[in-house]
């Protein structure tokens, strides 16, 4: 399975996941909130599929994709610290931002 962090790297995976956030979708829908090819995007879909990072559902004709959370509940804790960081530096600056007139 291919690391989900280094399949994020790539922009049309991560705007995919942007519609995606909204829920189901069809690859219809992607492709023209993407302004791809329907190859290219149902090549993305692959990646993001075998990453586990998304979810295919058969409905009739068609195929709707989901974002699978789990994984990306990985990426979250793995960047907790880093964001711990920033709060910590923001902090920082806000107090100093209070001693300045």
């Amino acid at each position: 399975m291919p690391d989900a962090l280094a399949v994020l790297a790539e922009p049309h995976r991560r705007r995919i996941l942007d519609v995606l956030r909204a829920g189901e979708q069809p690859v219809t829908v992607l492709v023209e909130a993407l302004a791809l090819s329907q190859p290219a995007v149902s090549k993305h879909l692959r990646v993001l599929r075998e990453a586990g990072l998304v979810a295919v559902r058969p409905v009739h004709r068609q195929r709707l994709y989901r974002v699978r959370p789990d994984p990306l509940r990985e990426i979250d804790a793995w960047l907790a610290p880093y964001r711990a960081l920033w709060a910590d530096r923001l902090d920082a600056l806000e107090a100093h931002l209070d001693t300045m007139e």
